[in-house]
């Protein structure tokens, strides 16, 4: 079973290629990840119906290895997290989901 943690973004049109570039499956968000265990990847979804409103999907093996990254790699996380700032008008933290299987 899977954990997942879900943001919700509004990005001004100006700042849209940056912020994909920034929060999709290549961009920094996903290298810092990368270097933690149990990391499945990210999911950057853009709103058909509403522009500038995005979803990141960030899928780990277990709440346990989210906890661990998070504990980790804090200091890092707050640093590219105040260095990406300003990209996005609002974040909204979705929640976090545990996948049902069935």
């Amino acid at each position: 079973m899977s954990y997942s943690v879900i943001w919700e973004y509004f990005v001004p049109e100006t700042n849209r290629p940056a912020f994909e570039t920034a929060y999709g499956g290549a961009g920094p968000w996903v290298d810092l990840f990368a270097e933690a265990e149990g990391f499945l990847g990210t999911w950057l979804l853009r709103d058909k119906e509403q522009k500038g409103r995005y979803l990141s999907h960030d899928r780990w093996e277990s709440r346990a290895a989210y906890d661990a990254f998070k504990r980790g790699f804090a200091e890092r996380y707050e640093a590219l997290d105040h260095e990406l700032d300003g990209l996005s008008t609002r974040e909204n933290y979705i929640g976090a989901y545990d996948e049902v299987t069935g």
